[in-house]
Formats: structure tokens, C-alpha cells, sequence
């Protein structure tokens, strides 16, 4: 007998699929309709790199304790793609539902017997229905989210009302959407055994007024309202939505509606290094601008991010990661780029780098990082990955002061100058490694016109003199240490009981994380937690870490590149950091958290301390 899983509003359905079929569309509809029910939904493609034909998948999240993080394991598989049958079957935790096409008969061996097995002809029907190939394809994913909605117990108005905001003014199409919707529910409602499936929707009030956004979208509202008048990018996955979407918000907010003059300027370079070379450019000459790329367009820059941090010009660099090396798994997310984008350039080079851990703070942070540029005349990077970027998120609202304005940092004006102040592009006369700058032009014959990636002096004078660039690298690294107080600082969560265990974590991560530290505690394993938000680190990482026996670092990469830099930064013991690495390119989930740490735990002996 199965033991059917039984849930409201706590559960996981996995769509396979394949690329190029449309389904994307229909399986985002099925995880909005759950979410205008009130239910808290956290949607992911899984999509390949190619156009068509190879395999897709798409998981929802459905969670009314509001964890948005990938669990790990499905309770039910929309099993739509024959190529990755065996391995989609294997995936469905042990009790759960297997939805599929059964227009062919399958092999008795390939079903288990542990699970609930729902066929529905949706081949047939729509072969029945419709001439055209093309409908045919794309009416069949509307029917399986109708057949679905039946079976989850879904309110077929919800989803009506969002084709009808999805076609309005589009009546033939809205009304052919509506059809599809109802011939799968009417099917499953007259075919299918809905009632004993034990995974249902219930409406609830539990989203509240947060929003439902992607990374990349909030990212480039952040540096629209950050002030920023520059976008200079070369197409590259996962990062083009983010000028695409910088350059939609700019023409409704950023032209003069008398003279209709655009106050923006948005430049497709020829490559990623033109791309920084341009925002470089214009940030050296007063402008606020911006580049989006991935890892390997950052690989491209180095040089001329090595440029801005010795000649001090600003630069902001969303870089949403990806799965590498080389062109690695470009629609795959990964936590890899910390090394590159740290020590990007060769020579003694450090830059400042903020990790965001969903949308909301894609906005703040993307603001911020353009504030922060100019405050520290240095490039500084938004490590995005393509969890958050590419996959909408419910988040809270984004908050906006009015009232705030753009931190320009220390810049001369031709008052300053004429009034005969003491200039010197590169003199440090605050201690905090900061100088001040002219903007070009500022004055006729005072201030910085001109600047080299050489050595210098003070008053940027060429000098080669070994104390000259010692004192210059000097004032750089004062720099870095005024940065620690100025990135976002660590935020951390204290557990039920004291402990003499931590783990530190970042960006993405940061989901899957609530949840494995909410089942540790279930099974009597306290935690400490803190997750970083920016680098260089704020002191409290380093008073956390020695607070602590052992902690777990926990990034989704091969190399520990967060443990290694905490190690090397801070001046830590490596034996005392654990590295939990997750690398496969899919968002890291709660279950592999918990059981690579509860592993762990398990090691240290007496056991009993763990919970002390």
C-alpha cells in the first residue's frame, strides 16, 4: 500500500520538459496561479544553453512557511520529455505523484511502485483538437496546467484572470488560452481521480506585499535609481536582461518630457573589454556608469580593471555568475567568480565586491555599489549568479528615500581650485587612503586632465622611485581597510542554544540556508550563522569565526574560494573552517545543506556537544 504524501501548501512539483516547446510560459502560469492564492511560490528553470531540443526543467517551490530556497527532491513530476524519463522518475520522493503523457503505453518497468501514477492522453487530445503543429506543441502545455489545477485543487478563475492580463486587447488568443485551460480541467475532472492526490492548494493571506521580481530586473532599477546615466555591455548569458531592462526603465524615467532629450547613454560595445573600457571612460570624465556581464566577460576585462584601481577611477560591475571555466555551462548558476573578480589584474590588486542575496537587495546593493565607486574611486562589483538574476522571487518591497543623494565622494570643484587649495590627484589628506579628485575640464589650468596606469607620485607625477610606490601602494591598502566599514555588513542569526558551531554563507545561498538551519534544529544541531555581504570582510567575520570551535563555509563552487579568502584575509586557521561545496550548476538545496553539515557534526565526538 502507499503511503501517499499528503500537504497543503508545502510541496515541490518538478516540470521536464523540452527546450523550445513553450512550456516555460505554461509552467510559470501554473507557480503564478498558486502565488494570487496567497501562497508563497519560488519558481526555477533549468534550462539548457542551446535554442531547442534538449532537456528543460522547471521547479516551484510551494511553500506557506515561506521557504524559498530549492528543498531538494520533488512530491510530484510533470514527466513531459522521454529523454530524461528514468532519471525524472528517480527524483519523486518516495510516496510522491508522477504526472505523464500516456497517449503511448510505457513499460510497466519504468514506473515504481512507490508512486502514485497519473496518465492523462494529452497527445491525443490536442492531435484531436488541433491541425496546426505549432498549437498543437503550446495548447498541450495550457492543458496540462488545466489537468493540474484540477488536481491541486487551483482556482481556474486565478488563471484566467492572469491570461486576461497577459492578452488584453488580444481577445482570439485569450479566449483559445481559456479553452485549452478548461479542456484539461474538465478531463481531469471527469477522467482523473483528483480527490485522492494529496497535494492541495488552499488559499491563504501569506505573501503579504512582498514582490515578485528577478535579479537582473531589480539590479537595473537599482542603478536607475542609483543614479546611474551610462550602461556600456556586450550581450553575454546570464547578464543581457539587465541593460535590456536599464534601457526600458530610461525611457520612461530618464527623458526630459519638454525637449525630449535623453539623459542616458546606453552603448552595445564591440567585446566585454571595450565594454569596461567605455564605463571607465566615462566614469573618469564625472558620468555614473555601469557594465552587466558574466564571468568570462570579466576574464576579458582584467586589464583595464587593473587600469581603474591603480589610477583610482570608479566602476561598477554587475556580474551575474555562471557555471565555468571557459564558457563552463552558460544557463548554469555557480558562486565562482570570487577569485577573479577579487584579484582581477595582475600585481598587488583588491577590489570591492557586495553579495545580494535575492532581489531585493539586487536593488539596494546595485545603488549602492555606484555610491560606493565613487566614494572609494575604485571599481566594485555586484556578485550576482544566475539563481537570482534569471528566476523571479518573491522579496520585500523596494524602499527609496527621497530625500537621499548620491555620495559623489571627494571631488574638487573650480572653486576649490582657484581658491588656491592644495591638489594632489593621488595626496591622502584625510587618512583614509582616499584622495580627491577633479572632474576633467573643472578648471583651465588646475586639476587632473590626464591619467596612466604607471607609478606616480603624490601630485601624479611619473616616478619609478621604489619609496614613491611603496608609499602609493601603501595608501591603496588604507583604502581597502576604509572600505570594510563602508560595504553592507554581515548579518547573523543566533541559535536556539549556545554552540560551538558556526557556518558562513553568501548570496544565493542564503534560502536553502533558512531552512537547513531550521531541520538541524528539528534534530537537535545548533548552529550559529552569519552571512557575509560584502569584501574586504568587516571585523565581526573574524570575531564570529574565533567565537566558534569550527564553521562550516558553505559556497557553490570547487575551489572553497570563500574559505580560502577568509583564510588568507583575515589571517585564520584553514583547519578550522569546513568547506560544504555544492557545484553542479543547480541551485544549491536545503537537504544537501543539512545533511553535509549533519555529517559533519556527526564526526565530532562527544556527540553530545553539539548541542552545547
Amino acid at each position: 500500500m502507499i503511503q501517499k504524501i499528503q500537504a497543503n501548501n508545502d510541496f515541490v512539483v518538478k516540470f521536464a520538459n523540452v527546450n523550445g516547446s513553450g512550456s516555460a510560459s505554461a509552467n510559470e502560469l501554473f507557480a503564478r496561479s498558486i502565488l494570487r492564492m496567497g501562497v508563497p511560490v519560488s519558481p526555477r528553470n533549468i534550462f539548457p544553453s542551446n535554442i531547442q531540443g534538449m532537456p528543460t526543467w522547471y521547479e516551484v517551490r510551494v511553500s506557506e512557511d515561506t521557504y524559498l530556497g530549492r528543498r531538494g527532491g520533488c512530491d510530484m513530476m510533470v514527466a513531459m520529455n522521454p529523454q530524461t524519463w528514468d532519471a525524472d522518475v528517480k527524483e519523486v520522493d518516495p510516496g510522491g505523484y508522477l504526472f505523464y503523457d500516456s497517449t503511448r503505453s510505457i513499460p510497466s518497468s519504468k514506473f515504481r511502485e512507490d508512486l502514485t501514477v497519473i496518465g492523462m492522453p494529452l497527445t491525443q487530445i490536442v492531435n484531436d483538437t488541433y491541425s496546426d503543429a505549432r498549437e498543437r506543441q503550446l495548447f498541450k502545455n495550457i492543458i496540462y496546467v488545466g489537468a493540474l489545477a484540477a488536481l491541486f485543487d487551483i482556482d481556474p478563475k486565478v488563471i484566467e484572470q492572469l491570461f486576461s492580463e497577459q492578452y488584453k486587447g488580444k481577445e482570439k488568443l485569450l479566449a483559445s488560452n481559456v479553452k485549452a485551460l478548461h479542456m484539461g480541467r474538465d478531463y481531469a475532472l471527469a477522467n482523473l481521480d483528483c480527490a485522492n492526490v494529496g497535494l492541495k492548494v488552499k488559499r491563504a493571506d501569506k505573501v503579504g506585499n512582498r514582490i515578485f521580481i528577478d535579479g537582473n530586473q531589480a539590479a537595473a532599477l537599482g542603478c536607475v535609481w542609483g543614479g546611474a546615466n551610462v550602461c556600456a555591455w556586450y550581450p553575454i548569458t546570464p547578464s543581457s536582461s539587465i541593460p535590456e531592462m536599464f534601457d526600458k526603465y530610461c525611457k520612461k524615467l530618464r527623458i526630459d518630457p519638454e525637449t525630449g532629450k535623453h539623459n542616458y547613454a546606453i552603448i552595445q560595445a564591440e567585446d566585454e573589454l571595450a565594454s569596461i573600457g567605455m564605463v571607465i571612460g566615462a566614469n573618469w570624465n564625472g558620468a555614473r556608469a555601469f557594465t552587466a556581464t558574466s564571468g568570462p566577460g570579466i576574464s576579458l576585462m582584467t586589464e583595464f580593471l587593473g587600469l581603474a584601481y591603480f589610477a583610482e577611477v570608479p566602476a561598477t560591475l554587475i556580474n551575474v555568475q555562471r557555471g565555468g571555466p571557459s564558457t563552463g555551462m552558460p544557463s548554469r548558476t555557480q558562486q565562482s567568480d570570487l577569485f577573479s573578480c577579487a584579484y582581477a589584474s595582475n600585481g598587488d590588486t583588491k577590489h570591492v565586491l557586495l553579495f545580494p542575496q535575492d532581489p531585493k537587495e539586487s536593488f539596494d546593493f546595485s545603488a549602492a555599489a555606484l555610491d560606493l565607486a565613487d566614494r572609494l574611486q575604485t571599481p566594485v562589483f555586484v556578485m550576482l549568479d544566475l539563481d537570482i538574476g534569471m528566476n523571479t522571487r518573491l522579496c520585500d518591497p523596494f524602499e527609496w528615500d527621497d530625500e537621499k543623494r548620491m555620495d559623489r565622494g571627494k571631488v574638487m570643484n573650480f572653486d576649490d581650485l582657484e581658491s588656491g587649495r592644495d591638489f594632489g590627484r593621488y595626496l591622502d589628506v584625510d587618512g583614509d587612503g582616499i584622495p580627491y579628485r577633479t572632474y576633467p575640464g573643472t578648471h583651465p589650468t588646475k586639476g587632473a586632465f590626464f591619467t596612466r596606469g604607471t607609478t606616480k607620485d603624490r601630485y601624479a607625477r611619473y616616478s619609478e622611485e621604489g619609496p614613491v610606490y611603496v608609499d602609493n601602494m601603501e595608501r591603496l591598502a588604507k583604502k581597502f581597510e576604509t572600505a570594510k566599514e563602508l560595504v553592507p555588513k554581515p548579518i547573523g542569526r543566533l541559535a536556539a542554544k549556545p554552540t560551538k558551531f558556526g557556518v558562513i554563507y553568501f548570496g544565493s545561498t542564503s534560502p536553502a540556508m533558512h531552512e537547513a538551519l531550521d531541520e538541524l534544529e528539528q534534530q537537535g544541531m545548533y548552529v550559529d550563522a552569519l552571512r557575509v555581504r560584502g569584501f574586504p570582510f568587516h571585523s565581526s567575520v573574524v570575531d564570529f569565526i574565533e567565537a566558534h570551535d569550527h564553521v562550516f563555509v558553505v559556497e557553490q563552487n570547487r575551489d572553497a574560494q570563500l574559505r580560502s579568502m577568509l583564510s588568507m584575509e583575515c589571517g585564520l586557521d584553514p583547519a578550522q573552517l569546513i568547506p560544504v561545496l555544492h557545484y553542479d550548476g543547480t541551485p544549491i538545496t536545503a537537504r544537501f545543506i543539512t545533511k553535509a553539515i549533519a555529517s559533519r557534526l556527526a564526526l565530532f565526538s562527544p556527540l553530545k556537544e553539539v548541542a552545547q
